[in-house]
């Protein structure tokens, strides 16, 4: 939650005036560079047909020339936990609501809101919320990051709200999430760990290993049980060790996981990111901004679930312990700074930031490509891979002839 009221009742103004593509008719935008999961395409075109990436333009289409632009599909974020000022783990429908505009605004078009560890009747309350605005299409669903989290490597969570992963207490927020639950964080070590993933399973729900102190045994364990993605790989769990490889090597070694990784900068050298690629290739990585209440806003004193972190040069940290505490990425420069710092192929970008989390979430059918009947949402970007356009199932979130 930020300090500053008046901004962010300024960020709050900008949700509600997204302008359609075209009045309807179809677009067609020219002379892009597409990003196929055939790989790039370079001058060529994208066709929206009202809310859909249509196969062939129809004659009475708009023809919008953009010329050099790279065409790709929208970012999904399936570990985010506010930005724009606004809180998705605390905060009021509108706050949430100004929180997802936020990252509309750098190229999110698909976001699964995290919350943080808090007490289980109020992590039950949150979910009601979050359900009602993953049902109307706001966001994808819910991940519960804690409370099911080992106190060795709680990082921005508060200690004494932390549990064993009981099964019982899984389920009630599987429950109070509706159908809505996406994705669970647990240190699958502690009692009931195991049981609590194989309940996830069966109920269609991620099982993830994270803020964990496992070792490398008690990984494979896990993800034998069930668990098929990594919370934030490298952060908040044992380092890799040589003769103690822990839980990075049994999750970057195993083809059934997909590593989150938050490229800003500060949570990876990028030695380590690009270990993890080796290891786990681009099919088996998922970009994410792990973003708190700053992320689009700027530094000052926020609160994450109850706990006060202050943001300087755009990296949170607590307060007390100094912890870092989420991050303030957007996947606009996620996506930059992996092409243009760590020097990767745009077309395993495109997979770790778009196509795999879709997948994850069991809605390739739907986005994470520019593949015709898909939703049509696309992002821009120009020959330094900045941000210069955003759609939306058909609409423009940021146009890119208005700049």
């Amino acid at each position: 939650m930020a300090a500053d009221q008046g901004a962010r009742g300024t960020a709050r103004q900008a949700t509600t005036h997204p302008q359609p593509a075209a009045a309807g008719t179809p677009l067609v935008l020219t002379g892009v560079n597409v990003v196929l999961p055939t790989g790039v395409v370079h001058d060529s075109q994208v066709v929206v047909d009202d809310t859909k990436i249509a196969g062939s333009a129809p004659a009475n289409a708009t023809v919008t020339h953009l010329d050099g632009l790279w065409a790709v599909p929208g970012f999904v974020d399936i570990h985010n936990h506010g930005g724009g000022g606004a809180s998705f783990t605390s905060g009021t429908v509108d706050d949430v609501l100004t929180g997802i505009h936020t990252h509309r605004l750098h190229g999110t078009t698909t976001l699964v809101a995290s919350t943080v560890t808090g007490d289980m009747d109020f992590l039950a309350q949150r979910a009601g919320l979050l359900s009602e605005l993953a049902e109307q299409g706001d966001i994808a669903g819910i991940h519960f990051e804690g409370p099911f989290i080992s106190p060795c490597r709680k990082g921005a969570h508060s200690e004494e709200l932390l549990r064993d992963p009981d099964p019982a207490e899984v389920r009630k927020l599987i429950d109070a999430a509706r159908g809505r639950a996406a994705m669970v964080t647990l240190a699958t070590e502690l009692p009931g760990g195991i049981d609590s993933v194989r309940l996830l399973a069966e109920h269609g729900v991620i099982a993830a290993v994270g803020h964990t102190d496992a070792t490398y045994e008690q990984t494979v364990e896990a993800i034998d049980a069930g668990a098929t993605v990594a919370t934030h790989l490298f952060n908040a769990m044992p380092a890799l060790g040589h003769r103690t490889p822990g839980p990075i090597a049994a999750l970057l070694e195993d083809e059934r996981i997909t590593v989150e990784l938050i490229n800003d900068g500060t949570h990876l050298h990028p030695a380590s990111l690009q270990l993890a690629f080796h290891h786990a290739r681009a099919g088996r990585v998922a970009f994410i901004t792990d973003a708190m209440d700053a992320a689009g806003f700027g530094d000052g004193r926020y609160m994450l679930g109850p706990l006060e972190v202050e943001v300087s040069e755009g990296v949170a940290r607590l307060v007390e312990g100094g912890s870092i505490a989420g991050s303030t990425l957007t996947l606009d420069r996620a996506f930059q700074r992996a092409v243009t710092v760590d020097r990767l192929p745009v077309e395993d970008v495109v997979e770790a930031i778009s196509a795999n989390p879709a997948r994850l979430l069991g809605r390739y059918d739907r986005i994470g490509s520019l593949e015709p009947g898909k939703d049509a949402d696309l992002v821009l970007l120009d020959h330094q891979f900045a941000l210069k356009g955003v759609m939306r199932r058909g609409e423009w979130v940021v146009d890119p002839q208005l700049g």
